[in-house]
């Protein structure tokens, strides 16, 4: 039933908005923000290839990592990676993420990876690109990089979890 009032919402919601010109939505969307959001507005996103979660998501049934992590069955490196990665960015709703937030996630269940920012490359240079970086703070080999799940990344843990299987590499 909550599910139903969510996407009730959504359809109110949008239907109030759509007559209004574009500041008309940015003001009442500021006002929503601030009477029932918490923290600053969210900066708005628009790629074609990062994701957008809708209630259907199948990752959205999972309680704690340790669930969604168990039901993926995730074998190499990378696809524990791009498990952790669909937790922080779907199922927590982060619009990007540092790679050290999924390693210490991923060690916390006693799975962490060896190197993860190799993980995490190997992940970009698929083809389609499962990750994509999105910045990298300092110039050193080791500054911090923040990364987005792509909606064909987050499709994959989606077959992961469903048991369609994913190739083993």
């Amino acid at each position: 039933m909550e599910r139903d009032a969510e996407i009730l919402a959504m359809a109110t919601a949008g239907g109030a908005l759509e007559p209004l010109d574009e500041s008309a939505r940015k003001r009442v969307l500021s006002w929503l923000w601030q009477r029932f959001g918490s923290g600053a507005i969210p900066a708005p996103t628009k790629s074609p290839d990062t994701v957008t979660v809708f209630a259907a998501d199948p990752g959205s049934g999972f309680g704690t990592f340790a669930e969604l992590f168990d039901a993926a069955h995730a074998k190499t490196e990378k696809e524990k990676a791009l498990v952790a990665a669909y937790w922080v960015q779907i199922s927590q709703g982060q619009p990007s993420f540092p790679a050290q937030i999924l390693n210490s996630s991923l060690k916390d269940l006693g799975h962490g990876v060896s190197n993860i920012t190799d993980s995490l490359d190997a992940l970009k240079t698929e083809k389609p690109a499962l990750i994509l970086q999105l910045k990298k703070s300092g110039t050193s080999k080791q500054a911090r990089k923040t990364y987005k799940l792509t909606a064909e990344g987050a499709r994959r843990v989606q077959q992961m979890i469903s048991n369609e299987g994913v190739q083993d590499d």
